[in-house]
């Protein structure tokens, strides 16, 4: 088990820096113009192909340092560079973890590289769990999956919503309902090929923010996928659905549980996003504070814009201590006693909407204004509080960890 440091070693220091020229150099220059478009930005996402950075392998290797500061450490770095473009980048490994986590060998195989493509023809791929009626209560999902024995055929029916890269993917990974009696622990996930019939993609979001990342809905209407696009195998499935009704017997609280520490070892990538958008703001307040000159000096010498950058360093700092101390104990398997990954997430995304907020005050005019970037930053921050759990949701596991009370 590696110890927990705050010291990047010089290999981890070199990749953060390759990370921050690429942001620098290809995603922040772009980010205006896709941010107006509202498109995916296929031209950086190739570029990011050919570079190495949107690959399987790129990823693999910083989840699995043993350190379990990779991923949290590159997630700051692109999103720092534009958190709409940086999505569009990451949003593919959502599915492909999905598709690790819980596939075979020969699915990992088979499926991952239709996910990413190839530096000359980039493909993506969409994770769909979210329902219109089931965002943070995902025992409330109901998209089904039937299976037909005769043809050994899954068949999908239901929606899907708030999906990143839906309807637009190469490959989709679809969660859902396989048992209903048994709340969450009756789901599965499919993969469901290129061009399937019956998959067709619904209402495309015009959002907020994070607006070179397509949001779609996505459509399933009686879509068959072979028996082999059942992530981990029928047998698998089984065995896992007669455990679960057994433990259900005995208390459906701890296979509850079990389900939200899942969802908790998640959450710190998320915040290390929000730590990205928030330094980019703060970067850029604490610039224009040293340069812009009012009443004869600099405003950075007034105390009320100097006490504001002051405490904008600190909250992301702490942001960042909390999110690398969840993700260490991720990566060596210390138990969440007291949400640690709730915390991170939490705080990481509420400092990165008050940061970025801080920062167009900074600005003043020029800040609530597109030719500056905080205006922008300040949009992408309300998603942080939304995705992978509200800050409301996040407070509640929080609470009834420390409480002692299950999370249900």
């Amino acid at each position: 088990m590696a110890e927990f440091t705050m010291e990047l070693s010089d290999e981890q220091k070199e990749v953060r820096d390759w990370l921050h020229g690429f942001a620098a150099d290809v995603i922040r220059p772009a980010a205006a113009e896709w941010d107006e478009r509202e498109e995916t930005p296929w031209p950086v996402i190739q570029e990011a192909a050919k570079v190495g950075i949107y690959s399987l392998d790129f990823y693999a290797q910083q989840y699995f340092d043993s350190t379990g500061l990779g991923i949290p450490m590159a997630m700051e770095e692109l999103f720092w560079g534009d958190a709409g473009i940086a999505l569009s980048i990451v949003g593919t490994g959502l599915a492909a973890v999905g598709v690790l986590a819980n596939g075979t060998e020969e699915q990992i195989g088979t499926w991952i590289p239709q996910m990413y493509g190839d530096a000359n023809d980039v493909k993506v791929a969409a994770f769909c769990s979210s329902e219109p009626d089931a965002g943070s209560d995902v025992a409330s999902m109901r998209t089904r999956a039937v299976y037909d024995e005769a043809k050994d055929e899954w068949v999908l029916n239901g929606t899907k919503t708030w999906a990143t890269n839906g309807g637009i993917a190469n490959v989709h990974v679809v969660v859902a309902v396989v048992d209903p009696d048994l709340g969450s622990k009756g789901h599965a996930s499919f993969i469901v090929p290129p061009a399937t019939p019956g998959l067709s993609q619904g209402q495309k979001f015009k959002k907020h923010g994070i607006r070179a990342s397509h949001t779609a809905e996505v459509v399933l209407d009686n879509v068959r996928v072979p028996g082999s696009c059942l992530l981990g195998g029928k047998e698998k499935l089984d065995a896992r659905l007669a455990r679960a009704r057994e433990k259900a017997k005995k208390g459906g609280e701890r296979v509850k549980n079990a389900a939200m520490a899942t969802f908790e070892a998640s959450r710190p990538a998320v915040g290390a996003m929000a730590v990205g958008t928030a330094r980019a703001a703060y970067e850029v307040a604490l610039e224009y504070a040293q340069t812009r000159e009012q009443f004869g000096r600099p405003i950075i010498d007034n105390q009320g814009v100097a006490f504001q950058l002051a405490d904008m360093r600190t909250s992301i700092d702490a942001a960042r201590l909390l999110v690398w101390r969840a993700s260490w104990m991720a990566i060596n398997g210390k138990p969440f006693t007291a949400a640690e990954g709730s915390m991170s997430k939490l705080f990481a995304s509420e400092t990165a909407k008050k940061v970025t907020a801080q920062a167009i005050q900074i600005l003043g005019g020029n800040g609530y204004t597109r030719e500056y970037p905080v205006e922008r930053m300040h949009r992408d921050s309300a998603i942080y509080t939304i995705f992978e759990g509200t800050s409301e949701i996040q407070r509640l596991v929080i609470a009834r960890t420390l409480a002692g009370m299950p999370i249900r």
